[in-house]
């Protein structure tokens, strides 16, 4: 027996504006769970980000053609493995899931302390690791 594996989420996006999480749009903290606490988030023109002390959220957004929204809710221990790449203005979050999923988010027009910001989630994904 033999199948093709689906990988949709194979993507990558690209983020500009970090958020705080009290500006966040509504219908991104309603995903949230009561015992979570939101960290940061960040968002582009359409897209937005999420970051928690359990899971990534992410919401990908297209008006090209038809509207529609997919909301993809990953557990940080679902991530198997990942890297973070700091580049001059600019930082690469490249994450590997346990299903086989490939995930390349990428943070423009990001500072020192944005960084700082981005490395300390990139800490908590991986702190039970």
């Amino acid at each position: 027996m033999s199948y093709i594996k689906f990988k949709e989420l194979t993507k990558y996006f690209d983020f500009k504006y970090e958020i705080l999480p009290k500006d966040l749009p509504e219908y991104v903290l309603e995903y949230s769970y009561d015992d979570e606490k939101i960290l940061l988030g960040y968002k582009n023109n359409r897209d937005y980000i999420m970051f928690t002390n359990r899971r990534m959220y992410l919401f990908d957004r297209d008006v090209a053609g038809v509207y529609y929204k997919k909301i993809h809710i990953i557990p940080y221990r679902s991530i198997s493995s990942g890297a973070i790449n700091f580049k001059p203005g600019k930082a690469e979050l490249l994450l590997s899931l346990d299903s086989g999923y490939q995930l390349h988010i990428n943070f423009i027009a990001m500072n020192h302390d944005k960084k700082e910001n981005l490395k300390k989630i990139y800490k908590i994904m991986f702190r039970d690791k």
